[in-house]
């Protein structure tokens, strides 16, 4: 899985704070990795009413033969809004890898080998 980050001209991190992304997210994401061939990620700060900045992260997964799927969160913290990201990321690739990759806890009676039935 390969993980690009990007920043928006008002938020300043440099190296570390791609780094240590980077393997935030691949470890959190680790499960998923045979089905994820980018992760692109961006982080923004947007000006809030009350005069503050909020910090957003936006999530784009492409799965192999699959749309992409985009999430974000904002919150006050880079941190955080990579959490609420990522949180939300996997809910939504656990509901449809989660289910494709595990039926029910494994295969039926009628898909094992050697059975020849009642």
């Amino acid at each position: 899985m390969l993980i690009q980050i990007s920043t928006d001209r008002t938020m300043h991190g440099g190296e570390e704070l791609v780094r240590h992304f980077e393997s935030e997210l691949a470890a959190r994401l680790a499960r998923f990795s045979d089905h994820i061939t980018r992760l692109e990620v961006h982080f923004s700060e947007e000006a809030t009413t009350d005069d503050g900045l909020d910090r957003r992260c936006v999530l784009e997964a492409r799965p192999a033969g699959r749309r992409a799927v985009a999430v974000s969160h904002r919150a006050g913290s880079v941190a955080e809004a990579c959490r609420g990201a990522t949180h939300k990321l996997e809910s939504v690739l656990e509901s449809v890898y989660g289910r494709a990759d595990h039926h029910k806890g494994g295969d039926s009676i009628r898909h094992q080998d050697g059975h020849a039935g009642p």
